[in-house]
Order: structure tokens, then sequence, then C-alpha cells
């Protein structure tokens, strides 16, 4: 399957010839979801998201803006991340030939996000501070240097993340009531947004954030955020203002629901529909069954990446494993328990 830009370049502010970093990015599944259906009275499917190439959405932003930093001659990207982010700029860095340079809150990453961005390669720097002043930091580096910032404040991640609504709207022909979505930096709302506008789309859209780093739905940034979450551990989302003029615009809102409510959806999920993300990426479902449909009959919900980039979580939430020695007889057991 082509990558995005190949897909979508009559949408994408890229020309022929020039250069494209790529991995195949986009054109991931989007399933059914037939126990979350019957649990909130309403048709649902899943976007997974965690089926890009580095297993998080943040790979369609990522192929655009480190494909313009090669086209404008940068040799290194920057960018401050919670663990996704890192992951993608790293990888992608590498594919393209150029250093990669990630800087991440300290003791506040996911191990499979962290063992990402050290095994593709990238410089990788633990603030001891969170990831609002990681970002504020590394925007006045860019600044000062010739370094391409490939945050979300860099306006080609929105341009290749607002390709998933294309697929959205290819895919169910247009029709799409309400999307829900986790947010953090608020970047990939707005870029779904800008999407759905760019082909005449509309569904209203519901924003999920994390009780512990809420700040869209308190009205004010929060100077220490906490959630087990960590992806969307923000506290002062970069695409604020244009997300809430999204949600405002699609006649949708965002809410919060909290750590236990996250994790519980999360495990619905593996459990009752066999999809394995990370905690994030539960918010959008969390916020669906905490709130329901709100009268929307079709509906999406992001699921942002892959469950294997939060291994620690995963196996502090999930059974024991039995032991059992060699014996067909304690094998019986042990199956039939």
């Amino acid at each position: 399957m082509p990558g995005l830009i190949e897909r979508y370049r009559h949408r994408l502010p890229f020309e022929d010839g020039d250069p494209v970093v790529s991995m195949g990015e986009g054109s991931t599944p989007l399933v059914q979801a037939p126990a979350l259906s019957e649990r909130v009275g309403a048709s649902v499917w899943l976007k997974l998201e965690g089926l890009n190439p580095t297993g998080s959405f943040k790979d369609r932003g990522m192929c655009c803006a480190v494909s313009a930093a090669l086209r404008e001659g940068s040799e290194t990207v920057i960018c401050a991340s919670t663990g996704n982010t890192a992951a993608s700029a790293a990888a992608y860095a590498a594919r393209a030939g150029m250093r990669g340079v990630v800087i991440v809150p300290e003791g506040k990453i996911a191990t499979g996000k962290l063992a990402q961005a050290l095994v593709y390669g990238a410089r990788v720097i633990a603030l001891q501070g969170n990831f609002d002043e990681a970002l504020t930091l590394v925007r006045e580096l860019a600044d000062r240097h010739p370094i391409a910032l490939v945050n979300s404040v860099n306006d080609f991640r929105l341009e290749g993340q607002k390709t998933a609504a294309f697929e959205l709207v290819e895919e169910l022909a247009g029709e799409l009531d309400g999307l829900c979505i986790p947010v953090g930096n608020a970047g990939n709302v707005t870029a779904y947004w800008k999407g759905f506008q760019e082909v005449g789309a509309s569904p209203r859209l519901f924003g999920f954030q994390a009780e512990g780093a809420a700040p869209l739905v308190l009205g004010h940034p929060v100077e220490k955020p906490e959630t087990v979450a960590s992806a969307i551990r923000i506290g002062n989302p970069a695409r604020w203002e244009e997300a809430m003029a999204a949600f405002t615009a699609s006649r949708g809102q965002v809410r919060a629901v909290s750590d236990e409510e996250i994790l519980e959806a999360w495990e619905f999920l593996a459990r009752r529909e066999g999809i394995f993300c990370e905690p994030a990426s539960a918010a959008s479902v969390a916020g669906l069954i905490k709130y329901g449909p709100d009268g929307c009959e079709r509906l999406v919900c992001v699921l942002t990446g892959n469950g294997l980039k939060d291994p620690d979580t995963a196996l502090s939430r999930a059974g024991g494993v039995i032991p059992c020695t060699a014996e067909i007889s304690a094998v019986e057991a042990a199956v039939l328990g």
C-alpha cells in the first residue's frame, strides 16, 4: 500500500519530485466493534492507528514533517514528547538519514516508546520536568539553531494527520455522525477537523482527556498533569485554541474521564473486542461508554497507539501466568482449572 503522501498528494503541500520519507503509513484498519456497539446503543467502529509503522498515529504527521524538513535542507529534527512522537520522529529521521533528537520527561515515558527511540538511534534526553516544559525549551532551541522542530506545532504534522479523516469519509461513504478521540496536545483533533472540512464532512467531535490532565475541560493549564495514560499527560496543549474551535464548530464537546474508566475501557477492548491498545487510546472508548453517543447513530473511536507501547501497565493489569510441571495431569488441571 502506498504511503499517505503518494495517496493524497493532491491534498497535501508536496509536489512531484519532492523528497518523500515514507514507510507506508496510513490506510489503517477500520473495524466494527459489536460488543461496544451493543453496550452504548449505537453503531461503533474502531480506527486502529496503532497499526502504523511505529505503532501510533504520529507516523501520519511525521511522514510529512520529516519530508518537509528534508526538502528544506535540515540535517537534524527535534521534538519534545511523552513517547509516541519520540518513537516516530526517531524512526523517520533514521529513514531520512537525518539526526534525531528527542526530549522526554524523566521517568514519565512508557518503556516501549523509550526503547523505540533508543533503538532507532535518536539522541534521547531525559528532562527533569514535564512535557509542557520540554516543548517550551525545544521551541526556543529550534529558534536559535537550524534544527527542524517536528512537534504538532509544525503545520506539516497536521497535514499528514488530517488524512485519517479522508480515510474515514471514504470507508464509511460519508455516513459518520460522531468521532471520539483522546486529547493530549490537541493536534490530532485539530487535524481531523481540518481533514473533514476539506472533504465537506462535519461529524461531531467528542474529545476526551484524563481527569488529571484535563486543561481543556477545566479551562486553564494544569501545572502538574498526572494520569496513567502517559500519551495524553499534557497540561497546556499547543493546539488549544484550534481544538476548542473544532469542538464548537462541529457541535461537539471535550470531557474528562478518570484513570479507572480509561483502564476499564482498555480491558473491555482487549477482552471483548480482541483489540490491544495503549491506555491513552482507550480514553476515546471510556468517554463514549461514560457519556453515551449523544444522539449519534454511527461513531468512530480513534485508537491512537498500540498496546505494546506500554507493556508495564499491561502486565500490571493482566492476569498472572500459571506455573505447571511437564506432566499430563498437571497440564489437565491447569487447562481445565
